[in-house]
């Protein structure tokens, strides 16, 4: 048995994506897969999302993409995130759709179609707010005539118009209904002009869950595709009818005795207040427990399950370990720790994790490192 593993239930996330499909419908759900599939692994998970009703998946890079083809995933799949000198070839050859937010990336994508004699599927993104990627609004009229000119050259065909918003996972903000209103002037503006997209995509998670206005034909989720809430402190993943893909085991890899007093792992941040019994877990940073789950003085560390009581991290995390002061539990070597999985089992959640280091879910189940054994249940879909 491995020392510790991330175990990942295919079906949970098959009946993620179902759940979205409704909520969405008549829109249709892209599962975003990018980051390995937010740390569950790039292909059981895009299968799975399949199998819930995913008819697209979406990538961030192009590598990303290839490597759903390479694997034999087929069905739509888009990728997004690009930089000068692109593998655009392999992409069209591979039968992927691209993205473009600026004028360079139409006549990249275009030559790269000139020289494969295909026609590129060409989605294009306006910035109505985020400030990351996507045309701003002023090149937006220059982006959509670069990409009718490549398509009057039957070079490319612009299948989507798309932008991402800033602030859904705070559903009352004012930005949500700025952006979405940015977003249909830019539709409106490129279908004046001639084009006539397939999907015209906007909402993530959040925006799937909290505002229906922003479907479009299309909707864009990431994070509820895995059982997580993109708007914790509105709903916990039950409320809205998911349930969490991913938990983190480990076992303890020694149980032992120690006096009042007693300093407990870098810097002595936590020092023990009575004798009492510590555990050491096999996981850290370098697996990507991050080190803000650290407890001491300043705080408490963020929660694992051990014999069904609930202990909290003591002292720093290190590159390989940390340790939980478990009191006077009965504890041996060997026993099975969760630091996180689902409420519904009694377990601490990603969110509980989150909460405890200061960020988002997002970043707790996505840094888990390759070198900890992927272990997929109810994989028979």
């Amino acid at each position: 048995m491995p020392h510790a593993e991330v175990r990942v239930d295919l079906a949970a996330i098959r009946d993620n994506v179902a759940e979205l499909a409704v909520r969405a419908a008549p829109a249709q759900v892209m599962a975003v897969v990018k980051g390995d599939a937010y740390g569950h692994g790039l292909v059981p998970s895009a299968r799975a999302a399949q199998a819930g009703g995913a008819a697209w998946l979406g990538t961030a890079t192009l590598a990303e993409a290839l490597a759903l083809r390479a694997a034999g995933v087929g069905g739509r799949v888009m990728a997004w995130l690009s930089a000068p000198g692109e593998r655009w070839a392999d992409a069209l050859a591979a039968d992927v759709d691209v993205s473009a937010s600026a004028p360079w990336v139409v006549a990249e994508i275009a030559a790269a179609a000139r020289e494969t004699g295909r026609t590129a599927r060409l989605h294009l993104k306006a910035d109505t707010g985020m400030g990351r990627s996507g045309s701003p609004l002023a090149d937006w009229p220059t982006l959509v005539d670069d990409a009718l000119k490549a398509r009057a050259e039957g070079l490319v065909e612009v299948v989507g118009l798309w932008s991402h918003l800033a602030c859904a996972d705070e559903p009352g903000h004012a930005a949500n209904a700025q952006q979405l209103a940015a977003f249909r002037d830019a539709a409106a503006l490129a279908e004046s002009r001639g084009v006539r997209p397939e999907v015209r995509h906007l909402a993530n998670s959040a925006a799937t869950l909290t505002m229906r206005d922003a479907h479009f034909d299309l909707v864009r989720p990431g994070l509820a595709t895995y059982g997580l809430s993109p708007v914790p402190q509105q709903a916990a993943p039950g409320d809205v009818g998911l349930r969490p893909a991913m938990s983190v085991r480990a076992r303890l890899a020694l149980v032992k005795r120690v006096p009042a007093g007693h300093g407990v792992s870098y810097g002595h941040l936590y020092v023990t207040d009575r004798e009492s019994t510590l555990g050491l877990v096999p996981l850290g940073y370098a697996d990507g427990v991050p080190r803000h789950a650290s407890g001491g003085s300043a705080g408490p560390g963020a929660p694992v399950l051990i014999g069904g009581v609930t202990r909290r991290i003591a002292g720093r995390v290190c590159m390989d370990q940390f340790v939980v002061d478990l009191r006077d539990d009965d504890a041996r070597a060997g026993d099975e720790v969760v630091l996180f999985g689902d409420a519904a089992a009694g377990e601490p959640t990603a969110q509980d994790w989150a909460d405890a280091c200061g960020t988002i879910s997002y970043e707790i189940v996505a840094r888990f490192a390759p070198r900890l054994p992927r272990v997929y249940v109810n994989g028979e879909l």
